[in-house]
């Protein structure tokens, strides 16, 4: 989908700071100590609008969460939607996902989200999917040893690539559903992206997944 280019976006990115993180790579390491608590960091990579990243922070204060997303022309709604909120316990950064070793240091993440993701259907840009090896790679470094990636689409190719992918990684699947609307999970929110593919039928993906630490040490 093309979004519309609003060149007077990174503007008002730079007019919140303490929102929108300019320079994240100061803060690897350290990124607790930006939010002044030592709550849990989860982040979403593609965090599109910002409903998902904003409806978890609203209902889990006590987690810290980081919203990625490259666009800045659409980073600006997650943006109005912190501010309407006045949530704390939000940071927004526009930079690529595969740079997510310059930013943050290793098992500093507690989960990461992936939320309708691209899908890249040609075979020539696997790569591009941000649940192929390359990327679990970059999660597996970052994550803590306990850490979590959470993953919803709608499209039922990049799901059965996911778990094939997951699976062949070695990761443990410990959650999957193949109708999360139709299922007995609690507490999903829904993104933007989520409401309008639901409403017209179909079925969203989801899965939980954790890198088997104790079968890598073998």
């Amino acid at each position: 989908m093309r979004v519309k280019h609003k060149p007077w976006a990174k503007e008002k990115l730079q007019n919140y700071p303490e929102i929108c993180i300019s320079d994240p790579a100061q803060h690897k390491g350290n990124w607790q100590k930006l939010f002044g608590n030592d709550h849990p960091i989860h982040i979403e990579i593609g965090s599109g609008k910002g409903r998902f990243v904003s409806g978890m922070a609203e209902v889990h204060p006590e987690i810290n969460y980081i919203g990625i997303e490259v666009v800045e022309s659409v980073l600006i709604s997650a943006l109005d939607k912190v501010l309407e909120k006045d949530l704390s316990n939000v940071r927004l950064l526009s930079v690529d996902g595969a740079l997510l070793e310059d930013y943050f240091a290793p098992e500093e993440v507690a989960r990461i989200y992936l939320n309708f993701s691209d899908p890249w259907p040609k075979k020539r840009h696997t790569k591009r999917r941000l649940t192929n090896p390359k990327f679990l790679d970059i999660y597996q470094n970052i994550l803590a040893k306990t850490g979590e990636i959470h993953f919803k689409t709608d499209n039922r190719g990049l799901f059965e690539y996911s778990l094939q992918a997951f699976s062949a990684y070695g990761l443990l699947l410990t959650y999957v559903s193949l109708d999360l609307h139709n299922s007995d999970f609690e507490g999903n929110i829904q993104t933007e992206y989520e409401e309008k593919f639901s409403q017209k039928g179909f079925p969203i993906y989801r899965l939980e997944a954790q890198f088997d630490r104790e079968q890598q040490k073998l």
